[in-house]
């Protein structure tokens, strides 16, 4: 038996990375992510928006750690925080002591919430969170309604039950889930009317991202008011899910916040809670909710001793954090400053490049640029394509992104990514730390990537993979 040490680890070149990663993780992972340059690369530290490879390079990160990094890479505050703790020896663990930093954010969270979002459960990831919400309005009705909704282009999760709450998964394979599970159209009022007429007093959640980070669209306010409205009027438990969009990203401090009347019965939250550096989520619960369904004796445990790793210590010393850091900052500012230079720059890039861009979408700091292009150079590479990918509906559009990423990121060392599901756009979700400077300079790689035309970068692209694979 022979252990590497933490040393050894970080001295690996990448060609040992990838050969521990093809025998103990996943070969085809390799295969994927060295289709592109950053794949193909190591990191040796990041700060701020960018990362310093350990050839010398320094990459702007724009990505925004998909939805992680609203803080930005390494940020100082949180690494004093982080330091702090471990020096001090502070206890993780707290079953059976009451943890100070569990209570600070908790409180934390219910100041800066509205009304009376006042309740939390710390889980590790946005998919718990998803699934502690929806169990949470399960209970709430004791077990006696059967059906959740969800919209038609939902994404939720990948566990067994958030990845049934998911529709738009993006393959054919489908897992066992939770039943009674049903569909309606997203910003659709009539369509969640009917599908709540469809299971008379038995629908127990709706389930709603007020901003869909996978299809850059959002929910109007009429939509939601009338959510709200419809859900009192049957007893329903509304449930947001802003795991991605909470702590300003979209330039509000939870997307929903912009509107009036509107809130959820459980907000969910994750991905920048933890501030890029700690694995945490958490579900909000509305009072008179909570105190139905765990506030007793018999159940006062049920929910929060569910996770082995519920409100760890440095967990929440590290949210309560990110959290002062997000309002002291101001980051809702932050986003919607970043929002003035890329609006107005996509929207001019779309008139600009009608053949390649089909619509750009977004809010604050999270905009989705949706390329298209006609199948006369794209269906002569498709004999190139392993069966199983050429029957994606999607490899196309895929396909296309992957041939703009890669000269963003070889030819302006810009790293952005797309979506796995909805329409694939690329999206561009810098941290709301990153300068004016570097959205200004995206936009025009952007410009000149497009100007080289679809066609020519995705042939480069493919000859690249093709390359690698001899």
């Amino acid at each position: 038996m022979r252990l590497i040490d933490i040393d050894e680890a970080e001295a690996m070149d990448l060609k040992e990375v990838q050969k521990l990663y093809r025998r103990y993780i996943n070969s085809s992972q390799v295969s994927l992510m060295t289709s592109f340059g950053f794949g193909r690369e190591q990191v040796d530290r990041a700060e701020g928006c960018y990362l310093h490879l350990k050839d010398g390079r320094r990459v702007t990160d724009l990505t925004g750690g998909v939805g992680v990094l609203n803080h930005g890479h390494n940020h100082p505050r949180i690494l004093e925080a982080r330091r702090r703790f471990a020096e001090r020896g502070r206890m993780e663990v707290h079953k059976t002591f009451f943890s100070p930093y569990l209570a600070a954010l908790s409180h934390n969270l219910a100041e800066v919430l509205p009304g009376d979002l006042d309740h939390s459960f710390f889980p590790n990831s946005g998919a718990e969170a998803i699934e502690g919400a929806v169990k949470c309005a399960y209970k709430y009705h004791r077990g006696r309604r059967n059906t959740v909704l969800r919209a038609t282009s939902a994404f939720h999760g990948k566990l067994l039950g958030s990845g049934g709450l998911t529709a738009a998964q993006g393959h054919g394979f489908r897992f066992p889930t939770i039943p009674g599970i049903e569909d309606f159209v997203y910003d659709d009022l009539d369509s969640v009317r009917k599908a709540v007429a469809a299971h008379p007093g038995n629908v127990y959640a709706l389930l709603i991202e007020p901003f869909s980070a996978s299809t850059m669209g959002q929910c109007s306010e009429e939509f939601l008011q009338g959510l709200r409205a419809l859900c009192d009027e049957e007893d329903i438990v509304l449930i947001y899910d802003e795991i991605y969009t909470g702590w300003g990203k979209t330039g509000s401090l939870f997307h929903f916040m912009r509107y009036e009347g509107v809130i959820p019965d459980i907000l969910c939250t994750s991905k920048a809670l933890g501030g890029g550096k700690s694995s945490i989520s958490g579900f909000v619960v509305r009072n008179r909710l909570y105190r139905k369904a765990y506030d007793n004796l018999g159940d006062a445990l049920l929910q929060t001793t569910s996770t082995t790793y519920y409100g760890f210590g440095e967990e929440c010393a590290t949210a309560i954090e990110a959290v002062n850091i997000a309002i002291e900052d101001d980051y809702p500012a932050r986003a919607r400053a970043i929002e003035a230079v890329l609006a107005p720059g996509l929207d001019r890039i779309a008139k600009a490049f009608p053949d390649e861009v089909a619509d750009v979408r977004g809010s604050g700091a999270l905009w989705g640029l949706f390329l298209q292009g006609g199948p006369s150079f794209v269906a002569p590479l498709m004999k190139l394509v392993p069966g199983g990918l050429a029957k994606d509906p999607g490899f196309q559009q895929k396909l296309l992104a992957s041939a703009f990423l890669q000269a963003m990121y070889e030819d302006h060392g810009i790293y952005l990514y797309y979506t796995l599901n909805g329409e694939h756009p690329v999206v561009i979700g810098p941290p709301l730390v990153t300068p004016l400077d570097e959205v200004h300079r995206c936009l025009a790689a952007i410009e000149d990537v497009l100007s080289s035309g679809l066609g020519r970068l995705v042939r480069r692209f493919v000859a690249q993979k093709v390359s690698n694979l001899w």
